[in-house]
């Protein structure tokens, strides 16, 4: 007696879906877009952070600083560093994130004139105090010399520790510092750049202390 063959079943006519990999990837962008969609709505939704801060929660502390010459009165939970106070809660992205541990110089900004890495310093230790950060050295149409001299010195890849880098920058042509690229280098020490650009950043520092 012969045995018979098990019948082939159509994987479409047995309601099966038919996932194939340009499906599936459809089905995935499909799924990415909404996502970003629904993020950039909520970011729509939150209200930017205007000079004065009216949070009154349990626990948080009033704080007031000059940042960028305006004045901001701000409520802040006492552990937010200058960083995040910054970056989240004044919306000034340009300070970057890096190390968070002091150690790459990304988060570098002026306090009363002298450079200092923004996420090693509670917010609330620099009540009165005069911020700047990379906002506020320059804009589009009026550049700061050194934010100049790193665009015609290509003295970045990524970008991302050039904020830091200029900032430490701008500070050190109030700083006693002597004339070569070495003594330049000792003072910029601090802050690293990943994509290995120091020649031009050295280069482009170097053209602003001379001018």
């Amino acid at each position: 007696m012969s045995k018979q063959k098990p019948k082939h079943v159509n994987r479409r006519d047995a309601g099966t879906p038919d996932l194939s990999r340009r499906s599936f990837l459809t089905s995935a962008g499909t799924i990415g877009v909404v996502a970003a969609l629904e993020a950039r709505d909520v970011k729509a939704e939150s209200q930017p952070a205007d000079q004065t801060s009216t949070d009154n929660r349990p626990g948080t502390a009033p704080l007031a600083m000059r940042i960028n010459g305006k004045e901001y009165q701000l409520r802040i939970d006492p552990r937010t560093t200058l960083l995040d106070c910054l970056r989240e809660i004044v919306h000034l992205t340009g300070t970057k994130k890096g190390c968070d541990h002091g150690q790459c110089g990304a988060c570098t900004v002026h306090v009363n004139g002298r450079r200092v890495n923004s996420c090693l310093s509670l917010a609330l230790m620099h009540e009165g105090d005069e911020i700047t950060t990379v906002e506020g050295l320059g804009t589009p149409g009026a550049l700061h010399p050194m934010q100049a001299a790193f665009i015609a010195h290509d003295a970045y890849q990524c970008g991302y520790c050039t904020s830091g880098q200029i900032m430490s920058a701008v500070a050190l042509l109030k700083e006693p510092c002597g004339p070569e690229d070495a003594d330049v280098k000792e003072l910029m020490s601090g802050n690293i750049c990943r994509c290995g650009a120091y020649t031009n950043i050295v280069a482009a520092i170097q053209q602003v202390r001379k001018t």
